[in-house]
């Protein structure tokens, strides 16, 4: 996949490429998972003086979709940071991997499976640069790469539209690829950018129900030809309180894990 008017997918501060991330094991699956965009391996940045130059700065692409966190000392230290530029170190371990080990504590294992029962898939299938992010560079990394030479981040802005044609008919290839019956949304965005192209009866994650007794609750829809299950639930974001977050969101999927989660799927 390349970006339009890009020689590549992208660059990371300090260099690392860009990279799509994908499910990996092709089988068959239990249930299919859909979330937004993949997230990035985070490292604390100290300038030369030893001052922290960026707390969480995004430095390489996931190991894998939906990564827990694992291994993120070894990411980091893969990346070569010039003398002059300080150094960097693997975030707090709250910053690597929340949206991977949510889904395994909070959405998979209630429902009574492990990875090995999902086809995991995000709408954009890389990391995006968030204003955050993009700020902390512009303020921070461009003046030290102008002085020293550091390569040029190109990293791709959260889009507006996170899924055109294309990227929709990938994902129901997918979907189809996964034999899922149950297919897993996280939140507004792939109902608003995936499913409401093929079945228009949804907008958001509020139009399946937003009480005890509507919120994750399977739906009857047919994609590719096929009956299948929706199963509307919100993000990692909203229910691991990942910085700005719904409480309401949060307490609603508290509830689903204790009371609903181990009865939705047969």
């Amino acid at each position: 996949m390349t970006l339009p008017g890009s020689s590549g997918l992208g660059t990371f501060p300090f260099g690392a490429p860009l990279h799509v991330l994908e499910q990996e094991d092709r089988t068959p699956k239990r249930v299919f998972v859909l979330g937004v965009y993949a997230s990035a391996v985070h490292a604390t940045w100290y300038g030369s003086d030893g001052r922290v130059r960026v707390r969480s700065l995004a430095v390489a692409s996931e190991p894998a979709i939906f990564w827990t966190g694992e291994g993120a000392d070894a990411c980091v230290e893969k990346l070569t940071v010039p003398s002059g530029a300080g150094r960097l170190v693997a975030a707090d371990a709250r910053l690597n991997g929340p949206s991977g080990r949510s889904l395994d504590d909070d959405y998979l294992r209630p429902l009574g499976f492990d990875r090995r029962a999902a086809w995991l898939c995000d709408l954009v299938p890389h990391t995006c640069l968030n204003p955050r992010q993009k700020a902390a560079l512009e303020r921070e990394y461009e003046p030290v790469a102008a002085s020293l030479g550091l390569p040029a981040v190109r990293l791709p802005d959260v889009p507006r539209v996170f899924a055109d044609a294309t990227r929709r008919a990938e994902i129901l290839a997918e979907v189809e690829a996964a034999a899922a019956d149950v297919v897993i949304l996280l939140g507004d965005q792939p109902i608003r950018h995936w499913l409401r192209f093929f079945d228009s009866r949804w907008l958001r994650l509020s139009s399946f129900g937003d009480d005890p007794t509507s919120y994750g609750r399977l739906h009857d829809v047919t994609l590719a030809g096929r009956a299948r299950q929706v199963l509307p639930l919100a993000h990692p974001r909203q229910v691991s309180a990942l910085g700005t977050h719904s409480e309401r969101w949060r307490a609603l999927h508290e509830a689903w894990k204790q009371r609903v989660a181990p009865s939705v799927v047969a």
